[in-house]
C-alpha cells in the first residue's frame, strides 16, 4: 500500500503528480477506450472491472486509470509495485484478499510495472485470479505477450494505450498553466508556440510534457510580476529529445522491422530515417549491420550479388571505428540495399529445401557423391558412377545429385530482376542440356582419371 507523510504538502509535489487526473472527465487521450460508450469507460462507470492489463508507453495514463478505478470501485483497492515487492508481500496481500472474499468483499490489486515480476512472482497471483479472490490490474510498458505468463495473460483483458496526440498534450499543458493545482495561482505568460513545441517534444508522454513545462516555468524570466517563458528558455530545457526506445523490448523489434520493410519496399528515405532512429537512441551498430547482412541475401540475393559485399564492408567499418562515425557507412549500405533490385528466390529456395531436409533426415547420400579414401569403401562402391564435370566440354554431366526420392525437385526459382535474369538464363540452359542428355551415362570408376580431391 502506498503511504503518505502527514507533513507532505501538495505544492511540494512535481507538477505531473499535482495535475494527475482524478476523474474520467479530467483524463486526456485514449478516446478509443474512454470515449462515451466505449467498453473500458462503461466498465469503470458501472464498477464492473475484471482482471485486465494496461499496455502502453510511459506517460499515457496507465497508473492514472488505475487510481481513477480505485476512486470509483466498491472493492478494496491495493496499490502494488513490482519494483519494491517480492513473493512475501504478494502472499500477504493474497491472504488478505482471500479473507475479504470469504466476507463477500472484492479485492482489486493494481500492479505497476508487472513486467518486472519474474515467473514465480507472477504465478503467485494466478490461483487467486482463477478463483476470483482478486481482480488484477497490471500496467506495463512491455509487450505482455513476451513479459506476462501465458496462463495469467489468458485470464486478463489487454487494453492498449496509445501515445497522446500533440493536441491532447497541448490541452493538458494549457490546463496546467491555468489550474490552481498547477500554475493557476501565479501569472505565467508563454511566448506563442511554446506549448505546442513542448507537446511535440514530449513524444506523446504527458508526464514528460508536464516535467518540461515545470522546468521551463522555473527558469522563466520575471517580468512585471509575471513569469515569462520564451522559446529560448524552452530550447535550453529541451536540448535533446528523448527517443522512445528499449533495446530489449518491443520498440526494438518495431524499429528494426520498420527498417527492414522500408528497404524491401525500396524506400531509401524511410530506411535512413529508421536507421537514424535506432542509432540515435543508442542501438548497437553491429546489430544493425548483422541484420542488413541477412537482408542482402534474403531480399536481394542474386538480383545483385554485390549487396552482400556492401553489407560485410559496412559491418567491418562499424567494427573498426564505431559510433558516431560508422553511422555514415550504415547509411550508405541501407540506401544501396533500398535501391538494389529485389528477389527473395534464395530465401524461398532454402526454406523449401530445409522442409525436405527435416522431413527426410535419413535420406542416404547417393553412392556416386561419396568419397572413397579406403579400399573397403571402394569395395562398397563409394564413388562409383561419379562424373567429373571438368573433364567434359560443356562442364556439365547428367549425373543425379539428389536422393532418388527427391529427383526432379526444384528449390531455386530465379526472379526477373537485376542480374538474376542472367542466372535464370544460365539455369534454363543447364536444365535443357540435362534433359537432352537424360540417357544413363556409362558408369566409370571414380578413380579413373580423377583423384580424391577432384571428387570432393
Amino acid at each position: 500500500m502506498e503511504q503518505h507523510s502527514l507533513f507532505q504538502q501538495e505544492g511540494a509535489q512535481p507538477l505531473a503528480a499535482r495535475l494527475r487526473p482524478r476523474t474520467l472527465e479530467e483524463f486526456f487521450g485514449q478516446e478509443h477506450l474512454l470515449g462515451k460508450g466505449r467498453v473500458l469507460r462503461r466498465l469503470i462507470e458501472n464498477d464492473q472491472v475484471s482482471s485486465m492489463i494496461f499496455w502502453g508507453p510511459p506517460g499515457v495514463g496507465k497508473t492514472t486509470l488505475a487510481r481513477i478505478i480505485a476512486g470509483r470501485t466498491k472493492s478494496a483497492f491495493i496499490d502494488f509495485s513490482a519494483v519494491t515487492s517480492g513473493i512475501r508481500e504478494i502472499r500477504a496481500v493474497m491472504q488478505q484478499a482471500e479473507k475479504n472474499r470469504q466476507y463477500g468483499k472484492r479485492t482489486m490489486v493494481f500492479v505497476d510495472e508487472i513486467h518486472r515480476f519474474n515467473k514465480a512472482q507472477q504465478d503467485a497471483f494466478l490461483p487467486f485470479v482463477e478463483k476470483g479472490s482478486i481482480i488484477l490490474i497490471g500496467a506495463t510498458t512491455e509487450n505482455p505477450s513476451f513479459e506476462v505468463n501465458g496462463a495469467l495473460l489468458s485470464r486478463c483483458k489487454v487494453f492498449v494505450l496509445h501515445p497522446l496526440s500533440p493536441e491532447n498534450v497541448t490541452a493538458l499543458l494549457a490546463r496546467a498553466v491555468s489550474d490552481p493545482r498547477g500554475f493557476g495561482g501565479q501569472r505565467v505568460e508563454m511566448e506563442e508556440g511554446v506549448l505546442e513545441h513542448i507537446a511535440v517534444f514530449s513524444n506523446g508522454d504527458a508526464r514528460s510534457a508536464l516535467t518540461t513545462l515545470e522546468m521551463a516555468v522555473l527558469n522563466g524570466e520575471e517580468r512585471d510580476g509575471a513569469v515569462y517563458v520564451s522559446r529560448e528558455t524552452l530550447t535550453q530545457c529541451t536540448s535533446r529529445k528523448s527517443l522512445l526506445y528499449d533495446k530489449q523490448g518491443e520498440e526494438h523489434y518495431n524499429l528494426i522491422s520498420a527498417l527492414h520493410k522500408s528497404m524491401r519496399n525500396s524506400d531509401a528515405d524511410a530506411a535512413v530515417y529508421w536507421l537514424a532512429r535506432m542509432l540515435e537512441a543508442g542501438e548497437d551498430p553491429l546489430y544493425i549491420a548483422r541484420r542488413i547482412t541477412r537482408f542482402a541475401s534474403e531480399d536481394i540475393g542474386l538480383a545483385d550479388p554485390h549487396a552482400l559485399g556492401v553489407t560485410i564492408d559496412a559491418y567491418q567499418a562499424c567494427h573498426f571505428i564505431g559510433m558516431p562515425e560508422c553511422a555514415v557507412h550504415l547509411a550508405q549500405a541501407v540506401v544501396y540495399l533500398s535501391l538494389a533490385p529485389k528477389s527473395n528466390s534464395i530465401d524461398r529456395a532454402y526454406a523449401k529445401a530445409s522442409r525436405d531436409a527435416l522431413s527426410m533426415l535419413d535420406e542416404p547420400v547417393p553412392l556416386a557423391l561419396r568419397n572413397a579414401p579406403t579400399r573397403l569403401m571402394k569395395e562398397l562402391d563409394y564413388g562409383k558412377g561419379y562424373q567429373f564435370a571438368h573433364h567434359t566440354e560443356e562442364k556439365l554431366t547428367n549425373m543425379h545429385c539428389l536422393p532418388d526420392s527427391l529427383l526432379g525437385r526444384t528449390y531455386y526459382e530465379p526472379g526477373e530482376h537485376g542480374l538474376e535474369t542472367k542466372f535464370k538464363a544460365r539455369l534454363e540452359y543447364i536444365k535443357a542440356w540435362k534433359k537432352e542428355h537424360e540417357a544413363p551415362a556409362q558408369e566409370e570408376d571414380a578413380q579413373d582419371g580423377t583423384g580424391q580431391e577432384e571428387q570432393a
